[in-house]
């Protein structure tokens, strides 16, 4: 078995070597987009190519290249040509702001940036000057003409790659076959309580035993078709839609963006998927939305066909097979509904991956229902990432199955879920804090409240960490957010909200003595506190201290929608700690009305 990342890539050059191992959209020379096919063997000579670009700048090994890049095949390309020389993978969100990109390059000590674009390329530079260790810059797509010396092109790294392979034929391979298991592989910088981002390390060997283990678990073939469209940034993206592909020799086609998912299925025709659960959820409300617009008679065999197949699935989740009046009407309502709805997504999909967040029950069984099953996992950045995983034929919405082979699961004083095994990180980078606050003899303390059930299936119940995971599995710390809110002169406290939801939110309590003395002076309506807190002029002061903090956040981290409470939150109604803390789920349930009304109305842009 390979051991390393390079590895796996490089068995799978050897035997896929003519095969597709990777597809990318482009618009030709007439304006047209074309998929482009490229085979293991364009891979690996664009992988020797650009470490020996790397090694040509002066790249270590050990040393960190940060890449600032959206979902491309020259994504895969630059963390593969890293790791193939024995340095260090740091990937950005694209959607960071500059500050919070130099907080992560600052933080890394990298010396080489590859970013994507020119409008990433600006990013950098906005906050390059105060990163002396930063040496290098490398844009993929070509750049407008850069004074800066540090500047330089995808394209020039290659041929200079290129001319070093020419003139030391076995230079890469001697960097590859030095590269080992225990040898740090990349940094990924996770959200924390404490606002700072904390670098995850992990080794060769912690993502490639994880790698091994789930795909005991899942079996994946060399002619399945992976869509990945989830940032690559993510560790589950990162595992479950490059290294797991490339492990089975899989084709790996990257989407346009999020926004043209469904329209690449259909051109692509996929396989297998992996997303998050706010992926499924759109699918599944697209569905429900374009059956409800048609004919009575259409509508009536969609709900009657949709209604088979949930019983189908009812009975796949207790492990029971249906009797013959159900099997026959579900194959009639697979072909007059199911398939149809299939093919929207291209019509071959065996097989959904879940992770980043929990699924709910109804949109598992509705994928079941439309004959496309979906897998759940659950896990970690720190644990590269997969704990537990439902195994294909035994899923059960509501559990994200057994621990993974190797993987061990316990359980802590509260119910928290401990975890231990080979796919556990080293610890975070530059915080020894923070490192000895999440290990303990081997054992990661993953925050989560958990336990396991009559079938060994893990369910996850709570959440130990004060930490939003919105439906689309972006991680946003809430507490030094709501801190930054409470500077302001109008907020006497503030609660953010978000977890397993679209985006975020925030429960304001005004500073009554300023705003009230501030609204006899402006004469704003103010007979009731709800009066005054529903008039145009404190919504529009409250949308400012709002704005205000947005305009420094990423995207999903932004809040969206805001109201505002007409009274302090209190000890006494369980709202908050004894120490005055808030105690967010309590606070969700009392005001859950104000909530969900929030949640219903359109999200500000």
């Amino acid at each position: 078995m390979a051991k390393t990342l390079i590895g796996i890539f490089l068995d799978s050059v050897e035997q896929h070597r003519k095969s597709t191992l990777f597809m990318r959209r482009h618009a030709d020379a007439a304006g047209r987009g074309r998929w482009e096919s490229l085979s293991a063997e364009r891979a690996r000579a664009d992988v020797e190519a650009l470490a020996l670009g790397l090694a040509a700048l002066g790249v270590r090994r050990g040393e960190r290249v940060a890449l600032l890049s959206e979902n491309r095949y020259e994504w895969a390309i630059t963390d593969l040509a890293t790791l193939g020389q024995g340095a260090v993978t740091v990937p950005i969100y694209p959607t960071l702001t500059a500050p919070q990109v130099r907080y992560i390059l600052d933080n890394a000590e990298a010396r080489v940036c590859i970013v994507s674009s020119s409008a990433q390329l600006e990013k950098l530079l906005a906050v390059a000057d105060s990163l002396p260790r930063l040496t290098n810059i490398v844009v993929m797509d070509p750049p407008p003409a850069s004074r800066d010396a540090r500047v330089s092109t995808w394209s020039a790294l290659l041929e200079d790659g290129v001319r070093r392979a020419g003139a030391e034929p076995g230079a890469f391979r001697a960097l590859a076959d030095a590269t080992r298991p225990d040898d740090l592989a990349t940094i990924i910088y996770t959200s924390g309580t404490t606002g700072d981002p904390k670098g995850a390390m992990l080794t060769h060997a912690n993502i490639a035993s994880n790698v091994e283990a789930s795909m005991s678990v899942v079996k994946l073939r060399a002619d399945d078709t992976c869509l990945s469209f989830l940032p690559l940034c993510h560790i589950f993206e990162r595992m479950a839609g490059l290294y797991a592909m490339l492990w089975a020799g899989a084709t790996i086609a990257y989407a346009r963006s999020v926004d043209t998912v469904a329209a690449d299925a259909q051109e692509v025709r996929p396989t297998i998927l992996t997303g998050v659960p706010r992926f499924y959820e759109k699918v599944y409300a697209r569905v429900m939305e374009n059956a409800a617009t048609q004919p009575p008679l259409r509508r009536a065999i969609f709900g009657w066909g949709l209604a088979q197949g949930r019983a189908v699935a009812q009975l796949h989740f207790h492990h029971q097979r249906p009797g013959f009046p159900l099997s026959l009407t579900s194959r009639i309502a697979d072909r007059l509904v199911a398939a149809k709805v299939r093919e929207r997504v291209g019509g071959r999909l065996r097989l959904c991956i879940s992770g980043g967040a929990p699924l709910g029950a109804p949109i598992m069984e509705f994928f079941f229902a439309i004959g496309i099953p979906v897998v759940e996992g659950y896990g970690l950045t720190e644990t590269s990432p997969v704990i537990c995983l439902n195994v294909p034929g035994r899923e059960r919405p509501g559990a994200v199955g057994p621990p993974i082979p190797g993987t061990q699961v316990s359980f802590g004083p509260e119910g928290e879920i401990l975890c231990k095994g080979p796919g556990v990180m080293l610890g975070y980078f530059h915080n020894e804090e923070a490192t000895r606050a999440a290990l303990h003899d081997g054992w990661f303390h993953t925050g989560d409240v958990g336990h396991l059930d009559d079938e060994g299936n893990l369910r996850i119940t709570d959440r130990l960490k004060d930490l939003l995971v919105t439906a689309g599995g972006k991680k946003v710390a809430p507490q030094p957010l709501e801190g930054r809110l409470k500077t302001s002169k109008w907020v006497s406290e503030a609660v953010m909200l978000g977890d397993q939801r679209p985006y975020c939110i925030a429960l304001l309590v005004p500073n009554f003595a300023n705003l009230e003395q501030e609204a006899k002076q402006q004469g704003w309506p103010s007979a009731t506190r709800r009066d005054l807190l529903g008039s145009a002029p404190v919504r529009a002061l409250y949308q400012g201290v709002i704005d205000q903090l947005n305009a420094d956040l990423a995207p999903f981290e932004r809040i969206k929608r805001f109201d505002l409470l007409d009274r302090d939150l209190s000890a006494e109604a369980g709202e908050l700690t004894p120490t005055l803390k808030v105690r967010r789920r309590v606070v969700s349930q009392t005001f859950a009305p104000m909530i969900e009304a929030l949640y219903a109305g359109p999200p500000a842009p």
